[in-house]
């Protein structure tokens, strides 16, 4: 999954959840917050503390990867194609 913006992370964090069989109470013991602070993260809380987000994911069994910029030498390139999103919007359109 392509995370942009805190409302992919929080889609993200509640779709893995669910594949776990964790209701939102049941992670936020795991990670010692609130349910409360379990529902604002999964709608996407711009401001989350990192490391609470961290510890979330860690306990999902997630991982976060960060790609681009250069590589160094022997690494595997990120095979993930980008997508430009204009194209799609223009195709849609019936522009060219």
């Amino acid at each position: 999954m392509l995370i942009r913006t805190p409302r992919d992370l929080g889609a993200g964090i509640r779709e893995r959840r669910r594949e776990l069989g964790l209701d939102q109470q049941a992670l936020a013991n795991k990670i010692g917050v609130s349910r409360q602070w379990v529902i604002e993260i999964e709608k996407g809380k711009p401001r989350a503390e990192v490391g609470l987000v961290l510890r979330v994911l860690d306990a999902l069994g997630a991982r976060l990867l960060l790609s681009g910029g250069k590589v160094a030498s022997g690494e595997a390139r990120d095979t993930v194609p980008e997508i430009d999103i204009d194209a799609i919007v223009r195709k849609a359109r019936g522009e060219t």
